[in-house]
């Protein structure tokens, strides 16, 4: 058995979620945020066969979309700091961590 943690962009969570349920996968969705951006996320954790793994990462992999951001520029030095032309960034997308389970108990 796996333990599958996905970190997913909040613009993904709903068409992930869904998605999860219509394949007869159950998890438990937390509110979360990344330390970067300090963006919206939402962390799903499922617990699944090792045959089943691949399904949930191609379900996550189908709804969850990269995207460009623009982020403010900050120079900080000794001489104080400047704003400079802001940065492209890529966000979106998914983290996965899959994790093995040694035991499962449900009370």
């Amino acid at each position: 058995m796996k333990l599958v943690i996905a970190i997913v962009n909040k613009d993904d969570e709903k068409k992930v979620q869904k998605a999860l349920v219509e394949n007869r996968f159950f998890a438990t969705k937390l509110a979360t945020a990344g330390t970067f951006l300090r963006a919206g996320n939402a962390t799903f954790l499922v617990g699944v066969n090792d045959e089943k793994v691949q399904d949930i990462i191609d379900i996550i992999e189908k709804h969850s979309k990269k995207r460009t951001k623009l982020v403010p520029n900050t120079i900080v030095n000794e001489f104080g700091s400047f704003s400079s032309l802001p940065l492209e960034v890529e966000v979106g997308g998914a983290t996965v961590f899959i994790v093995n389970v040694d035991q499962f108990i449900k009370i």
